[in-house]
């Protein structure tokens, strides 16, 4: 993919149209923009958000945008110290204590909607209108230090020392929270999700989350990285606003060690061999040249859908032109379908698991793993006992029958 890249500065005026200046004084101050025109006519237009965080727009193909974007002009009270982890000696996983993430918006109107274009009135994290906007979140779960310095992050004070440090036994370990949380904003309007978005814009967000996911993997300690979007209040989102996120995580998380594990157990052609095993069953509920999505053999969820490419592609920073420009009709279809099952929206998780970044590449498949705890119109399943606390999960709803609704939702 041909990518040209060049920097951009120009002059901007903070008392227009954004936010005024103080004691409405005319204040001009200076931006710049490093310019990279991506595929498919999408263009990524990078620069810094007051406190320094980084801030991308995406641009769509036909967008009705100016080049030239507002400055953050708002003032900071700086970043949140990085997060420590702990090991749980139990099971090796390591939990990162996050306390600054109390402080996040919940459910604010959407006069202040904190993904929102800023306004006068509402000093939001982006400071221009946008097609699709990404920026460091402001209360990350990982970082902002990483396990080295690099221009724009410090380097943490105790960060995991590899792989064979992360797995080592011990009481009482800890490490700091290295890595960087991002937010993907799917829009400027206050109310949505990835499945309301028009085909163009479906289509800038794919290669957004191809692009961030390229860059994320190339930060020193980054050891997997996991796009996602959080969809209804019953999931515990927080913010209507169409978004999602992004982690990058300084380990291998829990649920990639199990199909690290699994594909040692039934060989490394294991990804391949569930595309054609799900191609020639009952359950598939959508087929395309590049993609296929089916109810997963051994389904947990009431409504669980596996998206997967055909072929053998580690992360979305391998993936064509034409796998995203398929993917963008492809996932909005899936998504509509699993909206049309009981004719309004249905909370979800969509999990794009990758594979990590410097282990497991050749065997681990990109794949969509959506989920969702909607058992009926007006009944959730509910995490009790045996799954919460023995992970040992007892199914709601046959997997064929999940997919011969989905099917049928699908086509209407």
């Amino acid at each position: 993919m041909l990518t040209i890249t060049r920097t951009i500065a120009y002059r901007v005026d903070v008392t227009t149209p954004d936010l005024p200046a103080p004691d409405d004084q005319h204040v001009t101050q200076h931006v710049t923009q490093h310019v990279t025109e991506l595929g498919s006519g999408i263009v990524k237009r990078s620069t810094r958000l007051a406190d320094g965080r980084e801030l991308i727009y995406y641009d769509d193909p036909d967008t009705t945008l100016p080049p030239e974007r507002s400055i953050d002009a708002r003032e900071t009270a700086g970043r949140p110290a990085t997060a420590t982890m702990r090991r749980d000696v139990l099971t090796g996983d390591w939990i990162s204590v996050a306390a600054s993430r109390q402080n996040r918006a919940f459910l604010p109107p959407a006069h202040l909607d904190p993904l929102a274009p800023q306004t006068p009135e509402n000093p939001s994290e982006v400071p221009s209108r946008y097609d699709v906007a990404v920026f460091e979140n402001k209360s990350p779960s990982f970082g902002p230090a990483l396990a080295e310095a690099t221009a724009d992050a410090p380097a943490a004070d105790d960060p995991p020392r590899g792989l064979d440090d992360l797995a080592a036994p011990g009481l009482g370990r800890t490490r700091s929270s290295v890595g960087r949380c991002e937010v993907v904003c799917f829009s400027p309007e206050h109310e949505g999700s990835f499945g309301t978005l028009t085909r163009v814009r479906a289509r800038t967000v794919i290669e957004a989350w191809a692009d961030r996911t390229a860059a994320l993997s190339a930060l020193p300690g980054i050891e997997q990285v996991f796009p996602f979007e959080n969809r209804g209040e019953a999931i515990g989102v927080t913010l209507q606003h169409p978004h999602g996120q992004i982690y990058s995580y300084p380990y291998i998380t829990p649920r990639t060690q199990q199909l690290l594990a699994a594909v040692e157990r039934e060989g490394a052609d294991l990804f391949e061999r569930i595309v054609e095993f799900e191609s020639a069953g009952p359950r598939v509920v959508l087929s395309a040249e590049h993609w296929i999505a089916y109810v997963p053999f051994a389904a947990r969820w009431p409504i669980e859908v596996h998206l997967a490419p055909r072929r053998h592609v580690p992360d979305f920073a391998e993936t064509t032109t034409a796998e995203r420009d398929e993917l963008a009709d492809v996932y909005l279809r899936l998504l509509r379908g699993v909206d049309a099952l009981y004719g309004d929206q249905t909370p979800y998780i969509a999990a794009w698991h990758q594979a990590p970044v410097n282990v497991g590449r050749d065997a681990l498949r990109l794949h969509l793993q959506l989920t969702s705890p909607r058992r009926a119109a007006d009944k959730l399943k509910f995490l009790a006992g045996s799954e919460a606390a023995m992970g040992a999960w007892i199914g709601d709803v046959p997997p064929e029958t999940s997919a011969d609704r989905l099917r049928e939702a699908i086509a209407r």
